[in-house]
């Protein structure tokens, strides 16, 4: 058995629905007609996860159903890139017949890129040795000569076995520029390409008029901290996450961009150090007072912004924010509503085929 899309017009009937859920929610917040931003019907993730049935001799991709959690068999998954498409049965042949390959393989990961990149996560319930690797190793260089730009990484308890590497080099074209970005292995990337870009080039759009330093919160490996960085003077990021920091400096250098500079703390902590309540060892040699940012960024987790972070966010002229759970946002803009108004509401259908929505806010502070 293998998931399908819907039809066509079910998609244009879902995204309808989206549409009307979005403008109801933001109603009570004066908002204006959202800018609606389509994904493509197929191919448009990514990456994705697969759960590994063994059943005798086979074994093969699984989902589970969300409602009736059911086991569904997946043979192939339209959602998924072409190229995690391709090596999904690869991969089950390469593992099938090899024991040390695919005894107590209970999860496959794909991570790919428009560029035709790819890392395969194979995911175990036993410990990993040499034999592992040596069979892992020939499974890898099979693949290449097989025209498949592929790395592999073999994981189990405490353990992480990169072949080669960890990461994949994003290529995207954000407003006529080509942008590289580094994705880390279990690091978070934006799922959906397309759409990706589509926020990107809306948050240029909203900012392109904007004055002084971009602050943000949140930035990951610098997706969009970089390419709002010909928008601004400079722009001040922060992020927790070594891997994405650590793929935000990469991308920095390799996008040749000298006004961007990524702190290594969690958005708690930098508000905590520009109220003066702490002072950080990370921060030594940052004169944080120097920056004049009218424009602070935030695209938080599903939780949404705490309150202290809340209350410092208020203190700038514009807010741009990006959600992807339109309840917690609506929760931020009781307070943020007090003021600031919404100038600029987008819907981004990051997540065809579900509920999920993400969106963004162009807020502007009501005195001025």
């Amino acid at each position: 058995m293998t998931p399908e899309l819907l039809p066509i017009e079910q998609y244009d009937a879902q995204l309808a629905d989206k549409i009307s859920r979005l403008k109801a929610m933001m109603a009570p917040f004066a908002a204006p007609e959202p800018e609606v931003f389509r994904s493509p019907v197929s191919h448009y993730r990514m990456r994705a996860e697969f759960r590994i049935w063994h059943d005798g001799d086979d074994l093969y991709h699984i989902m589970f159903d969300q409602q009736t959690k059911s086991r569904i068999r997946v043979d192939s998954f339209p959602a998924a890139s072409e190229l995690i498409n391709q090596l999904m049965p690869i991969m089950l042949d390469g593992v099938r017949n090899i024991p040390a390959l695919r005894h107590k393989l209970f999860q496959i990961d794909y991570l790919t890129t428009v560029s035709g990149q790819a890392i395969v996560s194979l995911l175990y319930h036993r410990k990993l040795d040499d034999e592992w690797q040596q069979h892992a190793e020939a499974l890898r260089d099979s693949l290449r000569h097989a025209g498949f730009n592929i790395h592999l990484i073999g994981r189990a308890t405490k353990t992480k076995i990169s072949l080669d590497q960890d990461y994949v080099d994003e290529s995207l074209v954000v407003a006529g520029k080509a942008m590289i970005y580094r994705q880390i292995e279990n690091s978070f990337t934006q799922p959906n390409a397309a759409v990706n870009i589509h926020m990107l080039e809306w948050a240029l759009d909203v900012t392109q008029n904007a004055r002084g330093d971009l602050l943000e919160l949140y930035c990951g490996n610098g997706n969009f901290s970089l390419a709002l960085a010909r928008n601004f003077n400079r722009v001040l990021a922060t992020e927790i996450a070594k891997p994405s920091v650590a793929a935000a400096q990469y991308n920095i250098d390799a996008n040749q961009i000298d006004n961007v500079e990524i702190i290594r703390m969690a958005a708690e902590e930098f508000t905590q150090a520009m109220k003066g309540e702490r002072e950080f060892n990370r921060l030594k040699g940052i004169d944080l007072k120097s920056y004049q940012c009218e424009t602070i960024f935030v695209d938080p987790p599903r939780s949404g912004l705490d309150q202290e972070t809340l209350t410092m966010v208020q203190a700038y002229p514009r807010i741009l924010y990006i959600s992807c759970n339109p309840v917690t946002l609506c929760e931020n803009l009781e307070t943020l509503g007090k003021t600031h108004h919404i100038e600029r509401l987008a819907l981004f259908d990051q997540f065809p085929y579900t509920h999920h929505m993400e969106s963004g806010v162009l807020l502007t502070r009501r005195d001025i």
